[in-house]
């Protein structure tokens, strides 16, 4: 016989058994203990804890009870289903993601230069000059433009059966060509005959495109003609225009309404024809004051000899780089622009005050492409300079704005330079901006066609397009560099000594580079070791030969 005692264990015995601990070392709720006597000779027995409430636990089905499942035809169809849909989704978003690489828009790569940005531009003389050979002029340096000026008194007489003839002419002529025609404007006065000047003295509404005072016996102000020592004050009807230019002809204000409808018409009609691109001239001149008041004397007068009676002895602040000159050009700009996205306007001068042509509501804007500025090309072209070409060219960039794209004129090389024309070239290629080559300057006539086409092919890499440029200071000499990231770096460094220089440039570059292509001269020398195209050399051992320039070409040091 078993006997079988059941005891429950009150709450207090339990704390004392389990101590004075919080609840959560209480046992789980009530529950109920069971002690079962087994054989008294052995003294075994047997514990049973069960829960009061009579609820039994969890146990999960046993392999006999999941077995009767295993063929149950709704379970093995379920199984199928979970089987079939687990592929099928897993084969949909593989074709998903297959779809989305495919149809995923690519990196864009990046755009060439417009034409106009990646020049060379070759500088003719007159329309009327205009040859068929001229083609194989702009040819020899790889142009992308050929630029003709139009006389001022034709700029608004395009449309005319005459003009729009020979400006028909001179674009047929480069049909087939790589090469557009740009055409130099002045716009901004007219002759007395002009049709202009015919209707404002027929409709005092129309006078408002001149600075015309009427109810006068004297001259308005004390300007003078641009260069002389004469009134700018000319009488016509019985009324002062303004003449600041030639005899005749009068200035227009081109900001008024009247005249930019006028010239606005011009440019169009000149897209039209197939001009690309317009250099205007006399810019500085486009917004007069309206105040009418005399200019002062100069703070800083060009000559000290010059006296009242002559242009250079006043400042002009009152007829030039008046403010808002920038949005007047942006104007005409958009003008062009609109007929064809191609096309491009810019100026025909140094600029002088790069901020007066900003644009007035966005920072650091130009109203215009391609400015021209600074003085660095007669810096560079001196025998013997007399401020750093580095610290020049850092501030010609810097106020030209960053980013700019200039109009490097060769025209401005001196004549008598002792530097070979070839390493000018070279090096003024190289800078942002587009070299303008006069046919009749050295620069055109000293330079192989072979100088030229290895300019065109570095002009057209990624690292000068799209590249950064890094100056570097390395008196006497002068570099740079440009780089593009994932493409080889270009070093262009310059000599302008008459004595070999050591390429003592203090930077990160490695010192192992190729040759990439050097001035026509830079092997005449004996005391300088000879190089050769795609040639090693080591940055740290070159020496630049005088008067020259050369390019390497590196491989840029990965950033630990």
């Amino acid at each position: 016989m078993v006997q079988e005692e059941k005891i429950a264990v009150a709450d207090g015995a339990d704390e004392q058994m389990l101590g004075s601990g919080g609840p959560e070392q209480k046992l789980a709720g009530r529950d109920e203990v069971k002690f079962i006597k087994g054989d008294h000779q052995n003294g075994d027995a047997k514990i049973d804890i069960g829960n009061v409430n009579g609820k039994a636990a969890f146990t999960g089905m046993s392999k006999e009870e999941l077995m009767k499942y295993a063929n149950d035809p709704f379970w093995v169809r379920l199984r199928w289903i979970f089987f079939v849909g687990f592929w099928a989704i897993w084969a949909a978003m593989l074709v998903g993601a297959i779809l989305i690489i495919i149809g995923a828009p690519k990196c864009a790569a990046p755009q060439p230069l417009p034409w106009f940005k990646r020049g060379p531009h070759a500088k003719f003389a007159g329309i009327d000059a205009a040859k068929p050979n001229d083609v194989q002029t702009a040819q020899k340096i790889h142009a992308t433009g050929a630029i003709y000026e139009l006389p001022a008194a034709l700029t608004y007489s395009v449309k005319s059966p005459e003009v729009e003839k020979q400006i028909k002419q001179l674009v047929a002529q480069y049909e087939g060509s790589d090469v557009k025609v740009i055409l130099d404007l002045t716009p901004n006065y007219v002759g007395k005959e002009s049709k202009l000047v015919q209707d404002a003295l027929e409709n005092q509404e129309k006078r408002a495109a001149f600075v015309w005072v009427s109810g006068r016996t004297s001259p308005p102000t004390n300007w003078l003609k641009v260069g002389g020592n004469r009134s700018a004050w000319e009488q016509l009807d019985g009324s002062y225009l303004l003449s600041q230019f030639e005899d005749g002809f009068y200035d227009l204000k081109m900001n008024s309404t009247l005249i930019r409808n006028e010239f606005g018409g011009v440019l169009r009609h000149l897209v039209g024809l197939g001009v690309q691109g317009f250099r205007l001239k006399n810019t500085k001149f486009f917004v007069l004051s309206d105040s009418l008041e005399d200019e002062v004397n100069s703070a800083v007068p060009k000559d000290l000899n010059l006296g009242p009676s002559e242009y250079g002895f006043y400042d002009h602040k009152q007829t030039t780089f008046q403010s808002g000159l920038g949005d007047v050009l942006y104007d005409y700009l958009s003008i062009v622009k609109n007929v064809s996205a191609d096309a491009f306007l810019s100026v025909a001068e140094d600029i002088i005050q790069p901020q007066v042509y900003q644009l007035s509501d966005v920072a650091g804007a130009n109203g215009i492409d391609l400015p021209m500025y600074g003085d660095f090309v007669k810096v560079l072209s001196k025998s013997k300079p007399e401020k750093s070409l580095f610290k020049d060219l850092e501030n010609t960039l810097f106020q030209a704005g960053n980013g700019s794209w200039l109009q490097w004129n060769f025209r401005d090389v001196y004549v008598d330079t002792p530097h070979d024309p070839s390493a000018l070239a070279l090096f003024l290629s190289m800078l942002p901006g587009v070299p303008v080559v006069s046919v009749d300057a050295i620069e055109y006539q000293n330079v192989t066609e072979k100088t030229y086409k290895h300019i065109e092919q570095l002009r057209h890499s990624a690292s000068y397009m799209h590249g950064e440029l890094q100056l570097y200071e390395a008196d006497p000499l002068v570099a740079f560099s440009r780089i593009k990231s994932g493409n080889p770096g270009y070093l262009v460094i310059f000599n302008p000594t008459d004595s070999p220089q050591s390429s003592n440039i203090t930077s990160e570059l490695p010192d192992k580079m190729t040759v990439s292509v050097f001035s026509e001269n830079f092997n005449n020398y004996e005391d300088v070791d000879k190089v050769t195209p795609l040639g090693k050399v080591s940055l740290s051992e070159l020496k630049v030969a005088p008067q020259s320039a050369i390019i390497l070409t590196y491989v840029p040091k990965k950033a630990e």
